[in-house]
């Protein structure tokens, strides 16, 4: 077991060793609350966009389903009539010039895995750069919008923000409600009390903690020839190969049992980058990857590689009270 799987497992399974990280804990504590303070309070850098900016972020480490929440946001919005734009820190992403207009064409390591993703599968105009506010700026610069995005960026204080939604997986939730480095909180659990609204992914249902949203299986797609077939293309106890480099492979591997094949699961770190020989299993097999690994793979895939398309399906109470909050953002500009 790596040890980033072991300290994984210790903050939400526990451990008594984590005990001797607490002075740590209280200088990271320190840190995030200072800045917290110095950006309520108006001061330093802070960017204003002319247009109701919407991060959607999470205060835990690992993933929790935000980029098919913005895929679903982006669907809606456009629904609406809203040009929408994206923001992202393009993470692991080497990019000649920042900030960095991603384009479909480019490759996952000059756009990062989920910037690449998104543009791929909606074509909305998406600018990459650590500084979130500069992304911005260069974004507008470039398109007219009515709505920008922002891909994670909850603790990117230099940018100021409309709407905070911020996302926990369900099941996992918070796991020892502790701060880096001795639990998985980038900032205290009281954080949650300021945000606007919170989304559970895998709660089948609205609660007093928050909106529920699921992510529905949509289809399979052929890495090679991008052919879409059902979901029915397996039969039910197929055994397959199951790649996942995301921040909670285990969820994945769920989502192909719930669907009635045999997966041989293949956990990778968030964000992995791949070459043939590491996904060359043995016994030949079919292979179903996220939809994130395989922007990172189709010019190497085999020809029984496929990824699995997956929707985040909010509540509509969640879209209600967002469409609500929208509105009252564009009465006031």
């Amino acid at each position: 077991m790596a040890a980033s799987e072991k300290l994984l497992n210790a903050w939400y399974q526990g451990h008594p060793a984590l005990r001797l990280l607490w002075p740590l804990e209280c200088l990271y504590r320190a840190v995030v609350q200072r800045k917290r303070r110095r950006f309520l309070a108006g001061q330093g850098d802070i960017y204003r966009a002319p247009v109701p900016v919407v991060v959607v972020g999470n205060i835990t480490v690992g993933g929790t389903g935000k980029t098919p929440m913005i895929l679903s946001l982006i669907a809606h919005c456009q629904a609406r009539g809203l040009k929408v734009g994206v923001v992202s820190r393009g993470y692991g992403a080497t990019p000649p010039q920042l900030p960095w207009r991603v384009r479909a064409e480019q490759s996952a390591s000059e756009a990062g895995d989920e910037p690449l993703l998104i543009v791929q599968r909606t074509g909305v105009p998406l600018m990459i750069d650590p500084d979130r506010s500069r992304a911005v700026r260069a974004l507008l610069a470039a398109e007219p919008l009515d709505l920008i995005l922002c891909d994670d960026g909850m603790q990117h204080y230099r940018l100021a923000r409309d709407i905070e939604l911020v996302l926990i997986d369900a099941a996992r939730g918070l796991g020892n409600r502790r701060c880096l480095p001795a639990g998985p909180l980038r900032e205290p659990v009281e954080r949650l009390h300021s945000v606007d609204a919170v989304l559970l992914n895998g709660a089948a249902s609205d609660s007093p903690d928050g909106f529920g949203f699921t992510l529905q299986p949509a289809a399979l797609v052929n890495l090679r020839s991008g052919e879409h077939v059902g979901l029915d293309h397996f039969p039910a106890g197929q055994t397959l190969h199951a790649v996942a480099g995301i921040g909670n492979p285990q969820r994945f591997f769920n989502t192909l049992e719930a669907l009635h094949w045999r997966p041989i699961p293949h956990a990778f770190a968030d964000h992995a980058q791949f070459d043939a020989a590491q996904l060359t299993f043995s016994p030949a097999l079919p292979l179903v990857m996220t939809e994130k690994d395989a922007v990172k793979c189709r010019a190497f895939a085999a020809e029984n590689w496929w990824y699995l398309a997956v929707d985040a399906a909010p509540s509509p109470a969640f879209f209600t009270w967002f469409d609500a909050r929208l509105a009252a953002l564009q009465a006031t500009v």
